[in-house]
């Protein structure tokens, strides 16, 4: 094997590992491993063979910064639909590369809608639903000649609950077989890793290159994800896919995503992320795409939108003022950076506070780009705010959410604007 590991890092040194260095995948233009930042990525729930909803959500998705997105292509009608919706995002200006998911019969779409297969830019594969008994080997083959064939990458993608049962039994009785057998967890991780290792090489030697190919391995439980992919990083050269495989609803989604995947990414484990939530009731799909953004920028791997440091609010801050501000404040930069993302590149690096009392507010402001310390109960009347660690001015009255945010806008253009760039 070529892997070259990351070298340890002292434990007082700050910020993640080094990268792993794998082969580099271009995915439709998006280029993931080979040292290249780690990469977002979310799914549709949509019927894909729904053309407009699809293509609204993965719009959606794109303008949250889902930069590649993956869809179900199961039966015909979504595998027709798949030009589609390609054609009718390039018309809007949506380049975000699609990913076809497939499962059981994914031979059959790819050979039945020629179309569908070019408009993919890559083809997901999970080994324990490529076919099953004597099929299974011939219908993988057939998927990768097909990838080959339209010169796409592949993402095989193992999975905890459609393990390949043969394999499974195979390695439970070489197991048995040992003077000291490993406990059951132990071996269906190993399972896990083999069906995603062996089926990669095997791909290998049907002539799809290494540079095509992204492995995944993925659980529900947060230790036996980190398990999994610390071995597969050991054992494997090719760039990484992460996401628990169902993370869950609301803050125990995040959470658990949060816990196993930044722990891989500190240890410079993993190429592309999807964190893989339940939607609340009505709510947006777009919180994946959030949620995954903020782990990569909070672990100091990406910057996509300037960060707000906000206080928690105790005892000296009984007005809701500072929440409120806050909230305006993460709203009006997050909702400005696509537009900021090509006028003002750069943007997404800066950081703002946003405190509530005497106690804390003027140093957290002072070591932000631009802060602002809100008087706390039975303090004077008066916001100082702090830019680049110097104090500027003091706001005061009913108007100071508004002034804030013109002044951040303010300082957005001065410093990243096209004039402060040349």
């Amino acid at each position: 094997m070529n892997d070259t590991v990351a070298p340890c890092r002292m434990p007082t040194e700050a910020g993640p590992a080094p990268r792993r260095i794998t082969h580099g995948v271009d995915i439709g233009g998006v280029v993931v491993g080979g040292g290249h930042p780690v990469v977002v990525q979310s799914m549709t729930n949509t019927d894909t063979a729904d053309v407009a909803a699809s293509v609204k959500q993965v719009a959606d998705l794109w303008r949250a910064g889902s930069e590649l997105v993956r869809l179900t292509v199961n039966n015909p009608e979504s595998a027709a639909a798949i030009p589609r919706i390609r054609e009718k995002l390039d018309m809007m200006g949506v380049a975000v590369p699609l990913i076809g998911d497939f499962h059981y019969n994914g031979h059959q779409l790819l050979a039945n809608e020629p179309a569908c297969a070019e408009a993919l830019a890559k083809y997901r594969i999970n080994p324990g639903n490529v076919g099953f008994g004597k099929k299974k080997d011939t219908q993988f083959a057939q998927l990768i000649e097909f990838a080959i064939r339209y010169g796409k990458p592949v993402r095989i993608g193992a999975n905890w609950g459609s393990l390949d049962q043969a394999l499974a039994a195979q390695l439970m009785d070489e197991n048995h077989a040992r003077e000291t057998p490993w406990d059951a967890a132990a071996v269906l991780r190993e399972a896990l890793i083999r069906s995603a290792l062996d089926s990669a090489h095997r791909a290998v030697e049907l002539g799809l290159p290494r540079e095509r190919i992204v492995l995944s391995a993925k659980v529900s439980g947060v230790q036996e994800l980190i398990a999994v992919y610390r071995e597969l990083a050991q054992r494997s050269e090719f760039a990484l896919h992460l996401g628990l495989t169902e993370a869950g609803i609301g803050s125990k989604g995040i959470v658990a995503s949060s816990a196993a995947l930044a722990v891989l990414l500190q240890e410079g484990i993993g190429d592309t992320i999807r964190i893989s939530l339940t939607p609340e009731p009505g709510a947006s799909r777009t919180q994946e795409v959030i949620v995954a953004q903020e782990l990569l920028q909070t672990t100091g791997l990406r910057a996509f939108t300037p960060m707000v440091t906000a206080c928690p609010g105790c005892g000296r801050t009984t007005s809701e003022f500072f929440q409120e501000l806050a909230k305006v404040v993460q709203e009006h930069v997050r909702g400005k950076m696509p537009e900021w993302k090509y006028t003002h590149p750069g943007a997404e690096n800066m950081t703002l506070a946003v405190m509530g009392c005497v106690v804390n507010g003027p140093g957290e402001s002072r070591h932000a780009n631009i802060g602002i310390s809100l008087p706390g109960t039975g303090e004077a009347p008066a916001a100082p705010v702090f830019v680049d660690g110097e104090k500027t001015v003091t706001l005061r009255g009913e108007n100071i959410a508004h002034e804030f945010v013109a002044l951040i806008d303010a300082y957005v253009e001065r410093k990243y604007g096209s004039a402060a760039s040349v």
